[in-house]
């Protein structure tokens, strides 16, 4: 049986760069990381939330297909418990952000940035009446 989704592993162009981004913008933590015999890091583990954590592999090298219909990786989703303070904060960094805050199909309220290397990343709160919070709570209740 699964029981979490463990991690998702994104290729860096720059990994302090990236490392930067997702501590000191995300707000994510350090969990650890692991060197090759030279010392230098191969992999980073973010901690997100128990069971779940980014890791941050360093010598991407070529430029990531960006066409919106590529079949393949399209965004990670990271839940926020204030979409609006986080917005305002992200904002007062500097940081561009891709949207607004929005209400989505599903009735959840997002908006979107990129982190350095392009990548996309959704900001996402989940009020009640959102269907993904009402699908973890039919979820928990049918364990």
């Amino acid at each position: 049986m699964i029981t979490h989704l463990g991690h998702t592993a994104i290729r860096t162009k720059d990994l302090d760069k990236s490392l930067k981004f997702y501590t000191e913008v995300i707000g994510l933590k350090e969990a650890f990381r692991m060197c090759g015999d030279d010392g230098k890091p191969f992999i980073v583990y973010l901690y997100v939330a128990p069971h779940e954590f980014i890791e941050l592999f360093p010598g991407g090298e070529s430029e990531p297909n960006r066409d919106p219909k590529a079949i393949g990786y399209v965004h990670i989703c990271l839940e926020v418990d204030d979409v609006e303070k986080e917005f305002a904060r992200i904002r007062a960094l500097g940081i561009p952000t891709d949207t607004d805050v929005i209400l989505g199909k599903a009735k959840c309220r997002q908006f979107w940035i990129k982190d350095p290397d392009g990548n996309p990343l959704e900001l996402m709160e989940l009020p009640p009446e959102s269907r993904q919070a009402q699908a973890i709570l039919r979820m928990a209740e049918e364990q």
